[in-house]
């Protein structure tokens, strides 16, 4: 809101929904446009979370390929915790519960069970909120199709 009310910023869609203060009621923003460009510095880290690990493998489990919802999958050590493992990007994946506990307390090698893909860093965090699913509002004016 403080980019609209200095006038940086303008509505371009709203969802018919309204934001109230104590004296006023302002159209809730859908799609804002700055006025000017303002740089984004494209090398911040994106923050390790539950929720950024299952955007970044796209709500699948990575060994079976399943996507039985957000709330049914888990986060799994590829290398347990136990034995060494940390808890940072490259050694945690979504994984789903049958798959969690077959694997258990092993590596994927011990297990028999292979990751569909390896884990990464994200390399720019922005790009995991433009995957966020959800407002079909922001698709005309996003470059990605």
């Amino acid at each position: 809101m403080h980019l609209l009310m200095s006038d940086k910023a303008e509505v371009i869609e709203t969802d018919g929904t309204f934001i109230h203060s104590q004296s006023a009621s302002f159209p809730a923003p859908v799609v804002v446009r700055l006025r000017y460009y303002v740089r984004v510095p494209h090398n911040l880290p994106m923050p390790l979370s539950r929720r950024a690990i299952l955007l970044r493998d796209a709500y699948t489990c990575q060994y079976c390929g399943s996507q039985p919802g957000r709330d049914l999958l888990t986060i799994d050590h590829v290398m347990p915790r136990s034995r060494g493992g940390r808890a940072d990007w490259e050694n945690m994946v979504a994984a789903c519960g049958p798959c969690n506990r077959k694997k258990a307390n092993r590596t994927p090698e011990e297990a028999h069970m292979t990751l569909a893909h390896a884990p990464v860093r994200p390399r720019f965090w922005a790009m995991a909120l433009l995957m966020t699913p959800g407002n079909d509002a922001w698709r005309k004016y996003l470059l990605v199709t």
